[in-house]
């Protein structure tokens, strides 16, 4: 048998240019649809619990979230907000997708002939796609979280959100949150594709596979899920305090923080360590199948465009 090399397991013996970045990205369009349909429920959960008033909560837990959701909103409760995601997300899998394969090709190249990507080429090649899906992300998970959080009257959907928004605020209105965003997307894509590639490159070293299609699909799923718990075990306390942001008020009447680190201190002052920790409950249960899905997704739609 051949022996296992950097080439073959990058998926660099595939030549870089314009098809293979349609490739990626259509690819990382399948994942992120996948990762939509299965995810949304649990972070309207997620989002609800982290952003409740910590005087007057609305619900006691995430049984009692799901249980009230389910009784005033219905099923439909659980996927508000999701038109904008599901067009949203699919383009920032697609952007973190294209980034990442473009920087591993780049390590790739700079690297002696043979020699594996490091552990911090792999870590920095996760971070730059993190960074480079902020741009649409932040925006997109600003308008959804809006709407999960909305239970009565308000925005009529992600179209009546933005325009609202965008008229009495501007583009910065948009972006609200957009440092944290930042932040927590270099950290937690950093670690989540980490995570993922080094999983991948053990189990071909391993097994002596010359290809990432001869992967069983059962390792996909199980690399995806850790990369999953990778990235939020890392980044949840920046999530939650994205989450509070992005539901605050705009204007100095009615803006409970002045910045990201003033929402720290509050949030510290008032409900300690475990006011970072709220939701963390169904972000946990949605980490194994969402990112699961999300790398079958991509992977299966790689075997069939290559």
């Amino acid at each position: 048998m051949a022996s296992i090399t950097a080439d073959n397991i990058e998926i660099a013996n595939i030549k870089p240019g314009m098809s293979q970045a349609v490739k990626d990205c259509l690819s990382g369009t399948v994942g992120g649809i996948v990762q939509v349909l299965v995810g949304q429920p649990f972070d309207t959960v997620k989002v609800r619990l982290q952003t409740q008033s910590s005087t007057n909560p609305l619900y006691t837990g995430m049984m009692d979230c799901v249980k009230k959701t389910r009784a005033k909103e219905g099923f439909g409760g659980f996927y508000k907000g999701t038109m904008t995601p599901l067009v949203g997300i699919g383009a920032c899998v697609s952007i973190q997708f294209v980034v990442l394969e473009a920087m591993k090709r780049h390590f790739n190249g700079s690297n002696k002939a043979g020699e594996f990507l490091s552990n911090s080429q792999l870590y920095l090649a996760g971070a730059a796609s993190g960074v480079a899906n902020s741009f649409v992300s932040g925006p997109v998970e600003h308008i959804r979280t809006r709407l999960q959080v909305q239970t009565g009257t308000g925005y009529s959907g992600p179209l009546d959100c933005i325009r609202q928004i965008y008229r009495s605020h501007g583009l910065s209105g948009i972006y609200k949150g957009q440092g944290i965003t930042m932040a927590r997307e270099f950290q937690g894509y950093g670690a989540y594709f980490l995570a993922y590639e080094w999983l991948v490159q053990r189990a071909m070293i391993e097994n002596n596979l010359q290809k990432r299609s001869e992967l069983e699909t059962w390792k996909v799923c199980a690399f995806g899920a850790a990369a999953g718990y990778a990235m939020w075990f890392t980044i949840y306390p920046m999530d939650a305090i994205k989450s509070k942001l992005q539901t605050d008020g705009f204007t100095p009447e009615n803006k409970q923080y002045s910045s990201a680190l003033d929402c720290a201190r509050k949030t510290f002052a008032k409900e300690g360590v475990a006011g970072f920790f709220k939701g963390i409950g169904p972000c946990l249960l949605r980490a194994a199948p969402v990112n699961a899905a999300t790398f079958m997704g991509f992977e299966m739609a790689m075997r069939v465009l290559s």
